[in-house]
């Protein structure tokens, strides 16, 4: 299938050429409303339980259970979505998510036992519609060969930063202003209507290849070693996303500014989203195994650099570079997807590195909370720096495995169809 990019002899490949990618738009707004609700259901579950039970730990609990169970039913259902095609796997799975998720809030609102909330969390997070992959895989299947792709990883990226700070505030306010279960029954509704308008839109999603009437072995993406080595790559960024988190707000409890922990993550964010944005409006020349290395040594040192931070204006200058150096990786280890991965595995290897940021976040902010309780003040950005020091080790060691796949010509066999046979 040929690229759909409309561009112009010349010129430099940019965001304005990629949102004029032919049928773009049809699939990046119903993305963009169905990827809101996936920032606002942790705090949503955290300010309901904690309201219901007076406890920040049975919140945390409860929001670490849903996040833990969306990290490893995500490749799941990637690997659905390549095998029977996006729609199929979306229908049943918004369904599934609205149903568990007003489920968990009728229980909390009744004042169930923990386990409870336990039980109905797993599904409630095993259920999280992954409609970030299953974009960057439309992106993945306008923009074959193109040097746009690198564009759409730094626009998904922006993308997802932007979802990040609108879906808490506007979770925080409804559960605030207007009832403690608001956030919940929004971010319920709200994946309800997206993912149905974002299933509907079939023209964009990936084909499922077919030979005749059987269709082709899938190949998981997890086989593939470099997939391997992007997973670890990335659960060293959730360490940084996690450990930010807990980090923040101890550190801000401690000098009596609580206030001062959105200002701070607010910085942070600010670094991620800036330098996502300057990421896809760069012409790379550098081959991106090369910006991976980079740009991850660079992460890992500023990462190293967060506990000895004692005052604030230090502090926010270390989380905006911090931020500025976590889009670069994100945006390449995306990259490097188009070249590894087969088109028919894409959706699976995407929803195995967002699900890796989940579960290493998850863990970080378990340990960070563990260390500012038991060692000083500022001892959960350790967590950070262990996260990214180890993943750069195994980049280094392991980055042969990035070698991308060399690309294949097809022939065509047979009368009436035509089937892919690789070429060497």
């Amino acid at each position: 299938m040929a690229s759909t990019v409309t561009s112009r002899p010349g010129s430099r490949p940019g965001y304005g050429q990629l949102l004029r990618t032919r049928g773009a738009w049809t699939f990046l707004l119903p993305g963009f409303a169905a990827r809101q609700p996936f920032a606002m259901l942790t705090i949503s579950i955290v300010l309901l339980v904690q309201h219901t039970t007076g406890s920040y730990g049975a919140a945390g609990a409860a929001a670490a259970v849903t996040g833990v169970s969306m990290a490893l039913f995500a490749p799941y259902s990637g690997r659905l979505a390549d095998r029977y095609g996006q729609r199929t796997v979306l229908l049943p799975g918004v369904l599934v998510h609205t149903l568990s998720g007003l489920t968990f809030t009728a229980l909390a609102l009744g004042h169930a036992p923990l386990w409870a909330l336990f039980v109905a969390a797993v599904p409630t997070g095993a259920s999280v519609p992954q409609i970030g992959p299953m974009v960057r895989a439309r992106w993945g299947v306008k923009l074959q060969d193109s040097p746009l792709m690198t564009t759409a990883a730094a626009f998904e990226s922006v993308t997802d930063e932007l979802t990040f700070v609108f879906g808490p505030l506007l979770a925080t306010a409804l559960c605030t202003a207007v009832n403690p279960a608001a956030g919940l029954i929004t971010e319920a509704a709200l994946t309800l209507v997206g993912g149905l308008l974002f299933a509907a839109q079939k023209g964009t999603q990936p084909k499922v290849a077919v030979v005749g009437h059987a269709r082709v072995e899938h190949v998981s993406a997890l086989s593939i070693p470099g997939v391997r080595v992007l997973i670890v790559t990335f659960l060293g960024i959730g360490s940084v996303f996690g450990g930010m988190q807990v980090s923040l707000a101890a550190f801000s409890e401690s000098i009596g500014e609580p206030g001062l922990n959105g200002v701070l993550y607010g910085t942070f964010a600010a670094g991620n989203m800036l330098s996502g944005i300057v990421c896809g409006a760069v012409a790379w020349k550098v081959a991106p195994q090369r910006r991976l290395l980079v740009g991850y040594a660079a992460l890992a040192l500023t990462a190293s650099a967060l506990w000895t931070a004692h005052s604030v204006l230090f502090l926010a200058a270390l989380g905006l570079l911090v931020g500025m150096c976590i889009a670069p990786a994100l945006i390449t280890g995306y990259t490097l997807v188009e070249g590894l991965v087969p088109a028919g595995a894409r959706t699976e290897a995407f929803t195995w590195l967002t699900g890796a940021v989940a579960l290493g976040q998850a863990a970080a902010v378990t340990a960070a909370g563990q260390l500012e309780d038991r060692l000083w003040g500022g001892a959960g950005f350790l967590v950070p720096m262990a996260g990214t020091v180890l993943a750069l080790g195994t980049l280094v060691a392991l980055r042969s495995r990035l070698a991308t796949r060399p690309r294949s010509r097809t022939v065509a066999r047979g009368v009436g169809h035509r089937v892919p046979v690789a070429v060497d």
